[in-house]
């Protein structure tokens, strides 16, 4: 059993066990330490600190008379310290580099020592720190010169640290210590070798929790009965939903620190692009997940109908996912051709920027939102300063050295990538419209200016004619040439993709309803956008010996194209076709939409584990037959005595049909209840769009992972 006595500040060291763990990691570590060949890594560490020294140079890592910022300064740092404390050698001799290894292993077999003796007892902490020395990995890595090893040591004693410090919550004493000791690890851990951006925005969240969310208070009043969760979040999708798009915000931070490392390097090439777009590619789906099953959750469980509201904290999702397909499309632009690396660097910047953003609407308290979790003000201050220190350093630093990643390529006007630029251009500026339709209610209400609402009639108005052109270009942009184009060929490749498709695009809504001019437009650019899609996949199979042989990202961008096209049919046929009605009813009226006649039958009142309801009997009729039978349910639960509307939908390829029961009315004669009514024809290729999406990006993310590794092979 774990000691259940409390954790108490004391000594990192355990007494009567560290001259044998001092004798251990010695015999392990300089067991031959002097013989081992330099890697490339060490002998570029030590000829750097070598010319440092010679030129009595000890702050800042020059080589070859240029600056290396791109490695942190505590490799050379070492280094140089060791030989000058060194009074056998007047050189810096290979073990001088190794320093580091030597501190991060021994602090392992202490830390290791240290937190089993605390948790299990002192006779387990010493066989966990004994066999740890005794393993073979133990002896590689000490002698490893490589720095990740210390990083990831002090990384995990950071986290201790900061776990600690939880713990001693009412020992402030204790807990100062501890935290002072998460910040000076988080120090050191940033001069090493290590992803130090990524570093520094863990250890914001983790000091975010410790002084303003922690996990560990404790209520005042404890409930006798508990406190349930939000009856609007006891739903498994739920249990999705929000992990997929914490996976997308902080998948973003990837392509940001990458950015971060360009710039102060200075060097930006076709390799940084093929080891970038991968993470964007993977935060991408998770996004488009994530806001799809947000979309489909809200749809089926608000009782509502809708499945975008055009909600603030909707919108905070939607943003960086609209910056991080302008990002993809812009990374795959300076892969090939070395092109649009300003246009990169900032793309990457603004989507994890905007990922915080996110965090800072739901955990802030400026929003009252089903999304929003919090309502403390210092939470929402911490994180506003955290963001400005991210986004303004991160502009501050991207407008010093944004001349260091400048591209050196050309292109001529009609080419692949002047279409790629303008829907980069296009993307922004529907994710800056998106933006100040968000934020700008929030800044009026912050100045005591008044209270403004911005619904979805601004967003409909802004965001649809900047899209348009984005659709259209996305074919275009598909089938001109890299580099140089001419307008001939490509009205040549694609008049008669555009006639079918305005012909088809025109006569598609008499199917489906009254002729309708948008309706037409919507169906016309996305027949056009699958069409463009098809005809050259049929080329390429037709042209191709072996296709076989095609990558697998030229799929996946023609299916991912495809679920846009999917999910615009969608949402066009909804805007265009959807019927609703709110009406009274009693046991035996009927009501019709969309072709459909709904009748109920009976309202039953039925327990469930946690609440209770008010259960409705409705039959689906179409003609005389009746189809199914739809039971709508009104939860009153017992905790909160919170009403919840639980909807009943049918589902088909081509609509669905949705009830949902309200309030029992009062009034003379028989009962009677609220009922809602929906027909909504196509609602379904909204998510499946989503879906094709997600498939189309996760096939790219595979051919990107081939390509590198087919690249360590040839580099081995």
């Amino acid at each position: 059993m774990p000691n259940s006595e409390p954790l108490k500040y004391g000594s990192l060291f355990p007494k009567g066990r560290i001259l044998a763990i001092l004798l251990l990691v010695w015999l392990s570590l300089f067991a031959g330490i002097n013989s081992i060949p330099l890697e490339t890594h060490e002998a570029y560490v030590l000829q750097t600190a070598r010319e440092m020294a010679l030129n009595n140079n000890l702050v800042l890592p020059y080589f070859n008379q240029e600056p290396r910022l791109n490695k942190p300064p505590l490799n050379y740092w070492l280094t140089l310290g060791i030989s000058y404390l060194d009074p056998t050698s007047s050189d810096i001799e290979p073990w001088h580099g190794r320093v580091w290894s030597m501190i991060g292993a021994l602090l392992l077999v202490i830390m290791t020592s240290y937190i089993g003796n605390k948790l299990y007892g002192v006779p387990t902490g010493f066989l966990a720190s004994a066999l740890l020395l005794g393993t073979k990995g133990f002896t590689d890595f000490s002698h490893d010169a490589r720095p990740d090893f210390l990083y990831s040591v002090l990384c995990v004693m950071q986290l201790f640290a900061l776990t600690f410090a939880w713990r001693a919550q009412d020992d402030s004493r204790s807990q100062r210590i501890y935290a002072g000791m998460a910040w000076g690890l988080a120090g050191i851990a940033t001069l090493t070798k290590g992803p130090q951006v990524p570093a520094v925005f863990l250890l914001g969240f983790l000091l975010f929790m410790l002084i303003t969310s922690s996990p560990f208070s404790r209520l005042v009043d404890i409930p006798v009965d508990g406190r349930d969760l939000n009856p609007l979040l006891q739903d498994p999708g739920l249990v999705f939903h929000p992990p997929m798009l914490y996976m997308g915000y902080v998948g973003m931070s990837i392509p940001f620190a990458f950015s971060i490392a360009a710039l102060l390097n200075g060097r930006l090439d076709a390799a940084w692009a093929r080891w970038t777009r991968p993470w964007a590619t993977a935060a991408w789906i998770c996004l488009t997940i994530g806001i799809a099953m947000g979309s489909w959750w809200a749809y089926y469980e608000l009782g509502w109908g809708g499945w975008w509201f055009w909600d603030p904290v909707e919108n905070a999702s939607f943003l960086p996912w609209l910056v991080g397909t302008a990002l993809m499309h812009s990374l795959a632009v300076t892969e090939k051709r070395g092109l649009f690396r300003s246009w990169t660097i900032m793309l990457s910047l603004i989507a994890f920027s905007l990922s915080l953003l996110g965090t800072f609407l739901v955990r802030s308290g400026v929003l009252t939102s089903v999304h929003a979790f919090a309502t403390d003000p210092k939470r929402g201050v911490f994180i506003l300063l955290f963001l400005a220190v991210v986004v303004g350093s991160s502009l501050v630093l991207f407008a010093a050295r944004s001349g260091k990643v400048r591209s050196g390529g050309s292109f001529s006007l009609i080419s692949r990538e002047t279409f790629l630029l303008v829907n980069n251009v296009l993307l922004t500026t529907a994710a800056a419209a998106v933006l100040l339709g968000t934020l700008y209610p929030l800044i009026i209400d912050a100045l005591n200016l008044g209270k403004l609402s911005v619904g979805p009639p601004y967003f409909n108005a802004v965001f649809a004619p900047i899209m348009t052109p984005v659709l259209l270009f996305m074919v275009i942009g598909s089938y001109a040439r890299w580099k140089n184009d001419s307008v001939a060929d490509l009205t040549k490749k694609l008049r008669p993709i555009a006639i079918v498709s305005v012909l088809l695009g025109c006569a598609a809504p008499l199917l489906a309803g009254p002729w309708s001019a948008l309706v037409a437009m919507g169906l016309t650019l996305a027949i056009w956008i699958v069409l463009g899609s098809a005809v050259q996949i049929y080329r390429q199979l037709k042209d191709t010996v072996n296709w076989k042989s095609t990558p697998v990202s030229y799929w996946g961008m023609h299916v991912a194209h495809i679920g846009i096209a999917v999910c615009v049919v969608g949402i066009t046929m909804v805007k265009g076709y959807e019927t609703e009605k709110d009406v009274r009813m009693t046991i035996g009226d009927t009501v019709e939409v969309g072709g459909y006649t709904f009748r109920l039958t009976g309202i039953n009142e039925i327990p469930g584990p946690n609440y209770k309801a008010d259960r409705g009997n409705v039959e689906l009729i179409k003609g005389d037959q009746v189809l199914r039978m739809l039971h709508p349910e009104k939860r009153t639960y017992f905790s909160s005595t919170m009403p919840m509307t639980e909807a009943a939908i049918d589902t088909t390829l081509t609509r669905d049909v949705y009830v949902s029961l309200g309030e029992k009315l009062e009034g003379e004669g028989k009962p009677a209840w609220a009922m809602r009514v929906y027909y909504k024809p196509f609602v379904a290729w909204i998510w499946f769009g989503c879906l094709f999406m997600a498939i189309g990006g996760a096939m790219a993310e595979v051919a990107v992972k081939l390509n590198l590794k087919d690249m360590k092979g040839v580099a081995a």
